[in-house]
């Protein structure tokens, strides 16, 4: 590859080997940063929260991690606001124009829209394929309350997956992952809120008590993070995959768009809340960020890193 001299001259000598670097490794020129004191990390996702049903119900758990981490109940889903452009985006760190997750019809031999690059698993990189490309020996699992969540990602790059029975088992079988393996990287799908939602509508009596009842699960997953030994060095994600508006979402409006997102663990600012946007795909970068691997290039997200203090 021949770099002309008015370009090593631009970049100096450093700037030119890491253009090079670059361009033949296929990564991105991101920062790489590894969060110190962090060996595990827990992402809750609830699906259909709100940050109406986190602000409104009684959420003594959620209420805790905030005062004890960072959070912002301003962050946005991708359009459509349906459950698998917004799941696939949370793990694949870009959005349905890049990953090609349209709809929750999507399956890897059945889309409308072609992804702009396609990982080892045969679809855009999740992060449970960075994961596993960049830190082979990691120890990963998932743990899904809805079919639909079990096509978003690379199963062969993950160590343990189970298509759960309702959100109670879900939290269940998590926790017993957690003595059992002491897991590097969990992800816990939540999809009782969706279904108050659509039964009862969001901003109902029932609504709030679906949120208040995955408050309780996350309690519980905290607990067993802490009888498992691990909940000093977790940093701990809860977020949602889009709001709603009546009896369904799906659209344009703030209600359907916004959504909840909290950290907390090692390393993160306590009770700060995000001024900065961030974006559901943004999540799949933090990830990245906390162990310190290098983001795809063909990710578009940045890791929230006002949550850890740095603007």
């Amino acid at each position: 590859m021949h770099i002309s001299l008015k370009t090593q001259k631009a970049f100096g000598v450093l700037g030119v080997i890491l253009l090079v670097g670059s361009l033949f490794l296929g990564f991105s020129l991101q920062s790489v940063s590894e969060v110190l004191g962090v060996k595990h990390v827990v992402i809750i996702g609830c699906d259909g929260m709100s940050p109406d049903g986190v602000q409104q119900a009684e959420t003594p758990n959620m209420d805790a991690l905030m005062q004890r981490g960072a959070y912002t109940m301003h962050a946005r889903a991708v359009m459509p606001t349906s459950s698998s452009p917004n799941w696939a985006s949370m793990l694949m760190g870009a959005g349905p124009e890049q990953h090609g997750v349209t709809s929750n019809d999507w399956r890897p031999d059945k889309f409308a829209l072609a992804p702009t690059a396609v990982g080892s698993g045969g679809i855009f990189p999740t992060i449970f394929s960075v994961l596993r490309a960049q830190r082979p020996s990691i120890v990963s699992a998932c743990f899904y309350d809805w079919s639909g969540f079990g096509v978003l990602f690379e199963h062969e790059a993950v160590d343990t997956v189970e298509d759960t029975d309702g959100p109670v088992k879900t939290t269940e079988r998590a926790v017993a992952y957690f003595k059992e393996k002491q897991p590097d990287f969990t992800f816990i799908h939540l999809d009782h809120i969706d279904h108050a939602g659509h039964k009862y509508g969001h901003g109902t009596p029932e609504y709030y008590k679906s949120v208040e009842e995955a408050d309780r699960l996350i309690g519980e997953t905290v607990q067993g993070l802490e009888a498992a030994g691990m909940l000093s060095q977790t940093i701990l994600i809860v977020t949602s995959d889009h709001g709603g508006v009546g009896k369904g979402h799906g659209g344009a409006t703030l209600a359907e768009v916004q959504i909840p997102w909290i950290i907390a663990g090692p390393g993160v600012t306590p009770g700060k809340k995000i001024a900065s946007f961030v974006n559901t795909y943004d999540t799949a970068a933090t990830v990245a960020h906390i162990f310190g691997l290098t983001a795809p290039s063909c990710w578009i997200a940045k890791p929230v890193l006002e949550a850890f203090g740095s603007p």
